[in-house]
């Protein structure tokens, strides 16, 4: 992880945006796919970071998260990723067990999509 992201992550967490173990859930995510050998940068993965960060600290505090459909070009690129896919899933499950927040479906269809995009920086 570059300094940039960290950075963002350090203020997002100091000016109480997010809560600190929602950052350092994420933190230790963004670690795991450095380790798989993800290109992990504020290029990469600070929209990732960012949406994540965002979304549990809103579901570890109670707020509800808006449901929407998924549209047809959303289900096209996601078929096209089912690694995206589960490692979405698998993020849900993790959170849902680390945090006690399980991400709605249409949250896990935009970490997907950014887990996509960053799979192309291996």
């Amino acid at each position: 992880m570059d300094d940039q992201l960290t950075l963002r992550i350090t203020l997002f967490r100091e000016s109480g945006q997010v809560r600190p173990e929602v950052a350092a859930f994420v933190t230790d995510e963004l670690d795991a796919l450095a380790a798989e050998g993800h290109t992990i940068t504020e290029d990469t993965a600070g929209m990732f970071t960012s949406h994540l960060m965002m979304a549990l600290t809103r579901l570890v505090d109670g707020e509800p998260i808006e449901q929407f459909p998924t549209d047809d070009a959303v289900v096209a690129e996601l078929a096209d990723h089912p690694e995206a896919v589960e490692r979405a899933r698998a993020i849900s499950a993790r959170s849902a067990q680390v945090l006690g927040a399980t991400l709605p479906e249409s949250e896990i269809n935009f970490l997907s999509l950014h887990l996509a995009v960053l799979a192309q920086h291996i």
